[in-house]
């Protein structure tokens, strides 16, 4: 039977029930392949509340011709593949054992894995790895904005920018709405890339004039001024900041519990069994 025929079989089927909801729960068949059916029932959990009847008959045939083609790569496959047949069945048998394998140790380590990771941890991981740390690109720490060039206030934000101060720097930061784009921020470390990506104008300066301590930058464009000053510079191959690392370093740190808290586990689970002689080894 060709899956447009069945289909229309299955429409009709559907018809009394509220187009896609299914209300009865029957053996009744809507397809075939070979000595395997597929029923009105295996159907029911294919549809949302929200379809439409329109959407409902187009899924209802995806479906159906979807399983037919599934059965009947199946069916070859398994004739011309017939002598992998044990190697297939047991390889199905050790993904079902890791599936239940892993799922009990993932309950296990959300209920159990200490997640809490204190400033001292961070610290006592950092100065016990940090030779492991070392950078492979430049970080600096930077401020810079971005502003038109005909802005009425220029000279004001030029000044403000260079300053030192926090009270003008908290002035810079009330006037962002002057500002096209800007980081203001100099404590944090940044990636030499992701500046130069940010403020594309950079690239017409050679990377060991612009990577200089202390180093002001004024660049402008058709339309906007850029001011720059790059407070601090890290170079390749240098240890990366314990700040910056911090992401990593917990992530680690998880790990490492996670591991630990698992052996443990495999341990107990061990101990128990062989106190109450629930394996042997001959």
């Amino acid at each position: 039977m060709k899956p447009v025929i069945i289909l229309i079989g299955v429409l009709f089927l559907f018809q009394s029930c509220d187009y896609f909801t299914i209300k009865k729960e029957t053996n009744e068949p809507v397809a075939r392949v070979n000595n395997n059916y597929l029923y009105k029932k295996d159907l029911k959990n294919i549809y949302s509340s929200e379809i439409t009847s329109q959407d409902s008959i187009l899924l209802t045939n995806n479906y159906i011709n979807n399983w037919i083609k599934q059965q009947l790569l199946l069916s070859k496959a398994q004739i011309n593949l017939e002598n992998k047949a044990e190697k297939f069945d047991n390889l199905v048998k050790k993904y079902r054992e890791d599936l239940y394998i892993n799922a009990y140790k993932e309950g296990v380590v959300n209920e159990y894995l200490d997640t809490e990771i204190s400033e001292s941890d961070l610290a006592q991981f950092y100065n016990e790895n940090n030779q492991n740390f070392r950078l492979n690109e430049e970080l600096v720490k930077v401020k810079f904005i971005k502003f038109g060039k005909d802005i009425n206030n220029k000279k004001e934000l030029i000044k403000l920018f260079k300053s030192t101060k926090k009270e003008d720097l908290d002035s810079l930061q009330a006037k962002e709405f002057n500002l096209n784009s800007y980081h203001l921020n100099d404590s944090i470390w940044v990636k030499y890339r992701d500046l130069i990506v940010k403020l594309p104008i950079l690239k017409a300066i050679e990377k060991q004039e612009l990577l200089k301590k202390d180093n002001f930058i004024q660049k402008e464009d058709s339309l906007s001024l850029y001011l720059v000053t790059i407070k601090q510079v890290l170079n390749r191959n240098e240890i990366a900041p314990k700040s910056y690392m911090e992401p990593t370093i917990k992530q680690m740190i998880l790990h490492q519990r996670k591991l630990l808290l698992l052996k443990n586990i495999e341990e107990t689970l061990i101990d128990d069994a062989n106190k109450k002689q629930q394996f042997e080894i001959y």
